[in-house]
């Protein structure tokens, strides 16, 4: 017989049915229980409904008729209760477990830079979102900007993501492997041939450089204006540290790990770029952590100065584009051998047997190139000093 309301709150230890699997279970310390016992894929299960204290005789079989219902349309509300209880990583911290648990395996060192490409190019935009809820759409709005303008490094996130994915799978936080394979259709096809990266035409570039100064000065900001002076690509700024740094002889020296060469690389600093690193120097974290970061462990993203140029409503030119205008500034308005460019942008020479005799790194030329540069930079208005710090000592020196 079904159970009743007085039933169920005299009931004797034991199980008391009331009928198509709902059970009440009374234990002997007198605690109440109910059960609802259902055949799933051949096997018996019986799935808690609560306390019969805090759930009701009339609740109960609500709760066992929608758990039926559940089970015949083929969803496993055991899995769905462990799935809710669950907390769902971010696709950032998802990635970060992924490289932990794969880096170790790695022999071939090029991949110690795995990390950064997702710092740089996919954090900022899907970082934050549930690993769960990364599908095809959000890699390709992830690729998007980058497919045509460094295809490489796109087609190798593109794997990258996916063994994030693959790993997620097998943590458990994704159902199903992923299939990324729908995801090329979605862009450009890649014709193999070098793209340019966009410029501001080098006359335009003052204009840029004063906003920048003009308005409140950030780590961004003062980043972007740097990578611009000094020429050079915003990874040699956005991980440069302190102790590259001589101040007091206007040096940079970037050693040879941190450069697409491989090479050491000596930057003669300007006026105004000195006098941006000073200030930076009495706001420091700390004496030998990074230059351009709030707290000198962090490295900004790569999108940081990317994003000031399209806040401020420059749209398509990029970051290292600044290196083709001060390029085409060199050619077009100086007079200096375009050896002495290339050896500020710290090209190699093509010319293998004039590179084995050409042994000098043009210096004292690069030191006046730059120095006419930044007097072009800051054409429209004077450069305003910023305030002088003391020197950066001797221990924090290159």
């Amino acid at each position: 017989m079904a159970l009743t309301t007085l039933k169920v709150k005299n009931a004797k230890p034991g199980r008391h049915v009331d009928g198509r699997g709902l059970c009440l279970l009374v234990k002997d310390s007198g605690a109440r229980t109910w059960v609802l016992r259902m055949q799933r894929n051949g096997r018996r299960r019986d799935y808690g409904l609560g306390s019969a204290l805090e759930v009701s005789l009339a609740e109960a079989r609500d709760a066992a008729a929608a758990l039926r219902r559940q089970v015949r349309e083929g969803t496993d509300p055991v899995a769905e209760r462990r799935k809710a209880r669950k907390v769902m990583p971010s696709f950032e911290t998802a990635a970060r477990d992924c490289y932990d648990a794969l880096k170790e395996g790695w022999k071939n060192r090029r991949y110690a830079n795995w990390i950064s490409s997702f710092e740089n190019h996919v954090f900022p935009l899907i970082g934050t979102k549930p690993v769960d809820q990364v599908d095809s759409v959000c890699v390709v709005e992830v690729l998007s900007p980058i497919w045509l303008e460094i295809p490489e490094t796109a087609r190798r996130l593109l794997q990258r993501i996916g063994s994030v994915l693959d790993f997620a799978h097998i943590k458990g936080w994704r159902e199903e492997e992923a299939s990324l394979r729908s995801v090329r259709k979605g862009l450009p096809r890649q014709t193999g041939k070098s793209v340019h990266l966009e410029a501001m035409p080098y006359a335009d570039v003052p204009a840029l450089m004063e906003a920048l100064a003009a308005a409140s000065p950030t780590t961004g900001r003062d980043a972007l204006r740097f990578t611009i002076y000094n020429a050079v690509r915003s990874n040699e700024t956005r991980f440069a540290v302190w102790t590259e740094f001589d101040l007091d002889k206007a040096i940079w020296t970037i050693p040879g790990e941190r450069m697409k060469a491989k090479e050491t690389h000596i930057v003669p600093l300007s006026a105004p770029a000195v006098a941006l690193l000073r200030r930076r120097w009495n706001e420091r974290a700390n004496d030998t952590g990074l230059v351009f970061s709030a707290d000198g462990e962090k490295a900004m993203s790569d999108m940081t100065m990317t994003k000031l140029l399209r806040d401020g409503g420059i749209k398509g030119v990029t970051v290292h584009g600044f290196r083709s205008a001060f390029t085409d500034w060199a050619a077009e308005k100086t007079d200096f051998p375009k050896e002495v460019a290339d050896k500020a942008l710290a090209h190699k020479l093509t010319n293998q047997v004039e590179a084995a005799y050409r042994r000098t790194d043009f210096l004292e030329k690069r030191r006046d190139l730059m120095a006419r540069w930044a007097r072009h930079l800051d054409g429209i208005a004077h450069h305003t000093a910023e305030a002088a710090g003391e020197p950066i000592p001797a221990r924090a020196a290159a």
